[in-house]
């Protein structure tokens, strides 16, 4: 049994002067950011968020089998927490390099971060605290005030991340039981 790292961040609090330089460098570096819903939500980019999902996920200790492109479609899509607007992509010459996908609880009050990747040969530019910068600003757009998330413990390096980003352990009330 695993105990995950459970993290969330207060967005209304959350400082994004401190992190843009990181989103400037990357875009001055040649990298563009767009949503899937400014793309189109269509099933050709549903296709390609799968498979740089998949690909971005193969390295996350203790993720197990990735889900087949009908199970993504059911349980990470075609739900009612997904938002287009909630899918950031990294892209570079057109090529899709990175992701930081949110959901939204409406009913329990947060937003989720899904995942945010960065396929291998990108990473180490600062391009996931680019992404997830994007995706705070995206939960404070869409009216929420927390954002959280959780890693596996090896995943250190996304953790890290997370802290940096000012992501702390949730209150005693929202831990598992």
């Amino acid at each position: 049994m695993v105990d995950w790292v459970r993290l969330e961040l207060h967005v209304g609090t959350f400082d994004d002067a401190a992190f843009e330089p990181r989103l400037d460098r990357a875009r001055e570096s040649g990298i563009a950011f767009t949503t899937m819903a400014e793309l189109g939500d269509t099933p050709a980019h549903r296709r390609a968020l799968y498979d740089l999902n998949r690909t971005c996920s193969a390295d996350i200790p203790g993720r197990g089998a990735f889900y087949t492109y009908d199970e993504y479609l059911a349980q990470r899509i075609e739900v009612p927490t997904f938002s287009a607007e909630g899918v950031v992509l990294a892209t570079l010459e057109g090529e899709w390099i990175g992701m930081s996908s949110t959901s939204l609880h409406p009913d329990e009050g947060y937003a989720f971060s899904e995942m945010t990747g960065v396929l291998a040969p990108h990473r180490g530019r600062g391009l996931s605290l680019a992404l997830k910068l994007l995706a705070i600003q995206f939960v404070r757009s869409a009216g929420y005030e927390r954002l959280a998330t959780f890693h596996h413990p090896r995943n250190t390096s996304a953790i890290a991340m997370n802290r940096r980003l000012g992501f702390v352990d949730p209150p005693a009330e929202r831990q598992p039981g």
